[in-house]
């Protein structure tokens, strides 16, 4: 690979096995990379991204149930998904063998073992949003002779992330899962995108690693398997990452993620389908006859100041919205019922959703098939990164703050910084 960059040669591995408790109540029941953002599952976007530059192997270290069920049953191998996108040659998607693993390094392992990968293989959460230049990560990589090579990113706030110390020649001297800030090497943070050489399958076979999985019961890659590679001697490398990426780990980055992409700062994917007109960003999706008379509603409404729409918005299709609606910089999904009065800003309403007049939403999620009560008389309001898991019914003049709403419950009352749950 070293002067014929082949990029169908690529084993891309994306190992999905966490819980994603930061993210609870919407990872109750849902894979984290199967969540709804921008009306589409959040993992198609880093595998449209890597699918548009040539990479046709996709492997999904599935643990777990739920994560099974969910790609599984949306991705297949992958025949729906390269239609879906135009992707020529399609993409080939397989699954993690029926074999639960100690962590994603493990699950590298594992899936390398029963595939027999011996081509280089870039390994990625499945749980983060980025666009890389594959082919100038993989020139890096040889050109370094690196084992493995993590993709780095400066951040300003280092919480919650691994952190590495690196030479003048981007040698990673040191890392750190999750410092403490004060104790954090650098603000150079590891974007969770690993390129690693298929000699690594013999390091994986090392009285060392095999330690590790006895003593720790994991073998992640930030915990323990870099550290490993990198206390014995073995060249890591770290390489800047240029293009976008984001850590949908928490209810607030997902909500930054969902603005900045809606602003255009993720270059794969700028456009959503429907853009009303070239001088705003506005879209407002439709395909079949009864969606695109939808559309055409919702567009004329706005366009005679019917609906006041504010900054970047996305509109999915088949939506209802009434008069005097007023969005800014929000998602609405597909099959979504708006009444009369109602406010929704710096929010995400996942699809099927029913919020009816006069309901106030600002800087809150929304999950799916989610009912929100709502009259002028007894509003409903919503702030404060509240966030509403799936099938749950919010009942008149509820007030939630800062509140976590766990699936299939009937809601009343106002509640500032709870969790509820089912009893």
């Amino acid at each position: 690979m070293r002067d014929n960059y082949a990029p169908e040669r690529l084993r891309v591995i994306i190992p999905v096995g966490g819980k994603a408790k930061r993210l609870l109540p919407l990872t109750a029941e849902t894979s984290k990379a199967c969540l709804r953002l921008l009306n589409r599952l959040l993992i198609e976007f880093s595998l449209v991204s890597l699918a548009r530059q040539g990479i046709q192997k996709f492997i999904f270290g599935v643990k777990g149930y739920t994560n099974y069920r969910d790609l599984h049953d949306y991705f297949g191998s992958g025949f729906g998904f390269s239609a879906r996108y135009g992707i020529t040659p399609r993409v080939h998607i397989k699954y993690q063998p029926n074999v639960d693993d100690f962590g994603s390094a493990d699950s590298a392992r594992i899936n390398m073992e029963y595939y027999n990968v011996k081509d280089p293989v870039f390994a990625v959460q499945g749980d983060n949003i980025f666009d890389v230049d594959v082919k100038e990560l993989v020139d890096f990589h040889e050109r370094k002779g690196a084992m493995m090579t993590i993709a780095l990113r400066k951040v300003e706030n280092v919480e919650g992330l691994g952190i590495a110390d690196v030479n003048k020649n981007m040698r990673i001297s040191r890392f750190v899962e999750k410092p403490i800030p004060k104790e954090a090497p650098s603000d150079l943070a590891n974007t969770g995108l690993y390129m690693v050489s298929p000699e690594i399958r013999k390091i994986f076979k090392e009285k060392g690693v095999k330690q590790i999985i006895k003593e720790r019961h994991h073998l992640d890659f930030g915990y323990d398997f870099i550290p490993y590679l990198i206390k014995t001697g073995r060249p890591v490398y770290g390489y800047t990452l240029k293009g976008s990426w984001y850590d949908i780990g928490t209810p607030q980055r997902y909500l930054e993620a969902m603005r900045d992409m809606l602003d255009g700062r993720f270059s794969s994917l700028t456009e959503f389908g429907g853009r009303i007109s070239k001088e705003t960003r506005i879209w407002v999706q439709g395909e079949s006859k009864e969606s695109m008379k939808r559309r055409r509603e919702i567009i004329g409404k706005i366009k005679r100041g019917k609906i006041e729409i504010k900054g970047s918005v996305l509109i999915g299709r088949h939506c209802k919205i009434g008069n005097d609606v007023r969005i800014v910089n929000s998602c609405i999904d597909n099959y979504t019922k708006i009444g009369k009065g109602v406010t929704i800003e710096n929010s995400a309403v996942m699809d099927r959703a029913i919020i009816e007049e006069a309901a106030e939403i600002k800087e809150s999620i929304v999950g799916r098939h989610v009912t929100i009560l709502s009259s002028q008389n007894k509003p409903t309001k919503i702030d404060s990164i509240s966030v509403i898991a799936d099938d749950v019914t919010i009942a008149r003049g509820c007030k939630l703050k800062a509140t976590k709403i766990y699936p299939h419950q009937y809601v009343k009352g106002e509640f500032i910084n709870q969790t509820l749950m089912p009893s």
